[in-house]
């Protein structure tokens, strides 16, 4: 057997611990499937005495993680720290400017700085993988540069975050408010304590974007990523979805709209969709993520399981290494990064979609004419309205509409035509419907 590939292991939470963990446990196979022994040698986190529940004594520890890219006896270098740039960001420059193949789980430094870093990598012949920023344990990034990389894929969505669909799933089970469900969810460690990067779609838009990239032969382009999230789903919302015959889901979505001219234009968003009963999206429920690519020729491709967690994310951190210990590099993205294409946004306003309205106003005569007529001024087709009385909220109305399939610009312009409304007691909210 070859010699060992020989790790150094930035970051000791509970992903680093679990690869640790894996490594140990399963030793003998990973092996065998390797070709040869992976092995960390040296290791590096904030706090050199805290109790991580593994022993980490056989594993030479640097106090400043940015000498381990400097160490003749580290092959890779696995960062498992976060963030998008500081010491993560320098530790990858080192790893990479140092000779040393690179593994993340990092999605917001790809998102940021994967194409910098990606190139790099491939100038000197490295190799840069990161399956464990996306999806959790879900191989979806090896699915699409590999078992899918026969097919022109026309369009890439999913449930990308779990902390989100945990909320929402259990909202529909419950009938509990957002911000409940949100505190029962920090409660379980299912959200962190800030929760604005899951809960606003950030962190499903970082996911979004290097798929994208992989999927469309595209640069990554995370600030052009339509992002919303979820904190003005209100059970209303949840149980009119019922009623209509959907589910509410955050998804990120991406496709590659070819121009007359042979160009081509991207289109990313992050935002709550209504999802029909009958996708197969729509019984993935609580920390679960999912990814559909429909293939030109593979046609629709499901990919899902645990999105996060120690178990789920250390086995995809441990894949990569398998892959480098068998010598397979390749581009990080599936192609040289001087082939992707800057493609330009598409203009979501000129797509054309169906979408539930939510608007709030006060129960007076005359109001739901208020309404329609705006809807009928900007050239949305009303195909189902229900109207809600709230007593208990001194007369607030909560109008619920479903439209026909339009242009999405019309429906910005039926709420412009509103926003000035003294009726209005909230903001209209907008989600739009998955086409199955």
């Amino acid at each position: 057997m070859a010699e060992a590939l020989r790790i150094g292991l930035a970051g000791l939470g509970t992903v680093g611990a679990g690869v640790i963990r894996l490594l140990a446990a399963n030793h003998a196979l990973i092996s065998a499937r390797a070709g040869r022994s992976i092995e960390i040698t040296a290791v590096s986190a904030r706090n050199r005495s805290k109790d991580r529940g593994v022993d980490l004594s056989a594993y030479a520890w640097e106090d400043d993680m940015a000498a381990l890219a400097a160490r003749d006896d580290v092959d890779v270098v696995v960062e498992l720290v976060g963030g998008s740039d500081g010491p993560a960001l320098a530790l990858a420059k080192g790893a990479i400017g140092g000779g040393k193949g690179f593994v993340t789980a990092n999605k917001a430094m790809i998102a940021h700085h994967g194409l910098a870093l990606a190139e790099a990598a491939e100038t000197k012949g490295l190799a840069l993988k990161f399956e464990a920023a996306v999806a959790g344990g879900i191989p979806v990034v090896k699915g699409l540069r590999e078992g899918a990389a026969a097919n022109a894929i026309e369009r890439i969505y999913g449930i990308l975050n779990g902390t989100c669909n945990y909320i929402l799933s259990t909202m529909e089970d419950t009938g509990a408010a957002f911000a409940d469900v949100l505190a029962e969810a920090q409660a379980a460690g299912y959200a962190e304590a800030d929760p604005t990067f899951d809960i606003e779609g950030v962190d499903a838009a970082h996911k979004l974007s290097i798929l994208a990239a992989i999927a469309f032969g595209a640069k990554v382009d995370f600030g052009r990523v339509d992002t919303g999230g979820i904190s003005r789903i209100r059970a209303a919302d949840i149980a009119q979805a019922d009623a209509l015959g959907f589910v509410i889901r955050l998804l990120g979505m991406a496709d590659s709209e070819l121009q007359d001219d042979g160009s081509r234009r991207l289109f990313q968003r992050v935002k709550p969709y209504l999802v029909p009963k009958d996708h197969p999206l729509a019984h993935v429920d609580g920390p679960t993520n999912a990814v559909v690519a429909e293939g030109n020729f593979s046609g629709r491709l499901l990919f899902q399981g645990a999105g996060a967690g120690d178990g789920p994310t250390a086995s995809a951190v441990v894949a990569d290494l398998i892959d480098i210990a068998r010598g397979e590099a390749g581009p990080a993205f599936s192609i040289p990064v001087d082939e992707l294409v800057e493609m330009t946004p598409v203009d979501p306003g000129d797509r054309l979609s169906r979408a539930y309205l939510r608007v709030t106003v006060n129960d007076r005569p005359g109001v739901l004419a208020e309404i329609t007529a705006a809807m009928r001024d900007g050239g949305v087709s009303i195909e189902s309205l229900i109207q809600q009385g709230r007593q208990d909220d001194g007369g607030e109305v909560l109008v619920a509409m479903v439209t026909h399939e339009g242009r999405e610009a019309c429906v910005d312009e039926a709420l412009r035509l509103l926003a000035d409304s003294p009726s209005l007691t909230a903001p209209p909210f907008v989600m739009h419907i998955l086409a199955s």
